[in-house]
């Protein structure tokens, strides 16, 4: 097993890149060391449908032993850039990883994946969320898990997912979740950089990306919000942040829950968890704790 040392100053020579040689090589650097099926006290019930649509699936992990009582629930949305990802690839320990963290520390997991781009557009990924969340209030008590304290994550464009349902009225996550935690967000698609893969998701149409942005409801919301940041993420999610941060300051005159994760990339800042390198692993444990997730 390679040293933190070692792993961070391999991830800082991967740098930036978001290119399928980066990508497998950032993917490679903790593959070995993860957990490989089947999971030690830990039971997976895989591919239950939450909606209606073929990518309407989640997966819940759950402790063997329950005997102490519900769990607090992590929910997980993994990333792909709008148009792709899933929740678990055979073969492969990603997303599992999050889950097992969030079965050994105490929690209830939900890994669950959405519709994609182009065929459906703003706001299908932050409905899916929404529809993913009123599944696991309705029905994680048969699994174990608290309904009541049910805390929602996302990484990259599940981030962004996971941001629409916190930052949109209609969704009424303020009454639904205790808490969200950000990983690699962007907030306002008025500034953020174009791309094929911003358009393929918000259209093409700036007049109306105001309205698709999520940084003023961010900023407004009563649920409390952590936010990461990688060493290495592309410059385009620093200055997302760094106008988050800006926009939270003018607000509420204090610092949101901002996070920079040392050594790590846009891939790895997920894919790590639950491995040695526990250092943004011990964050999202406080957060759970500090807004009412303690087992």
């Amino acid at each position: 097993m390679a040293s933190g040392k070692s792993i961070a100053a391999a991830v800082r020579e991967i740098g930036r890149g978001a290119d399928m040689d980066s990508i497998g090589a950032a993917a490679a650097l903790f593959a070995g060391q993860h957990e490989a099926e089947p999971y030690q006290g830990v039971e997976v019930v895989r591919d239950i449908a939450y909606g209606p649509h073929e990518r309407h699936g989640l997966d819940v992990f759950r402790a063997a032993d329950r005997s102490g009582g519900p769990r607090p629930v992590f929910l997980f949305v993994h990333g792909g850039g709008f148009f792709g990802g899933e929740k678990r690839r055979a073969g492969s320990p990603y997303y599992d990883n999050v889950m097992l963290w969030a079965v050994r520390n105490g929690m209830t997991g939900v890994n669950i994946t959405y519709r994609l781009a182009p065929d459906h557009l703003w706001p299908a990924g932050s409905d899916d969320v929404a529809a993913a969340v009123d599944w696991t209030r309705a029905h994680i008590g048969e699994h174990g898990g608290d309904p009541d304290r049910l805390f929602v994550a996302g990484t990259s464009a599940g981030a962004v997912h996971v941001a629409g349902f916190v930052a949109g009225p209609q969704y009424g996550a303020e009454d639904k979740v205790r808490g969200a935690i950000l990983l690699s967000c962007l907030f306002d698609m008025t500034t953020s950089e174009p791309n094929s893969m911003k358009e393929a998701y918000f259209g093409t149409d700036g007049s109306k990306y105001a309205e698709r942005s999520t940084l003023k409801g961010l900023v407004g919301t009563t649920v409390p919000v952590l936010v990461t940041l990688a060493e290495q993420d592309p410059a385009d999610f620093e200055r997302q942040t760094l106008q988050y941060v800006n926009a939270f300051w003018d607000a509420h005159g204090r610092w949101p829950d901002v996070v920079r994760v040392m050594g790590h990339n846009h891939f790895t800042t997920a894919w790590h968890i639950n491995t040695a390198d526990d250092r943004l692993a011990r964050t999202l444990l406080d957060f759970v704790h500090a807004h009412g997730g303690a087992a």
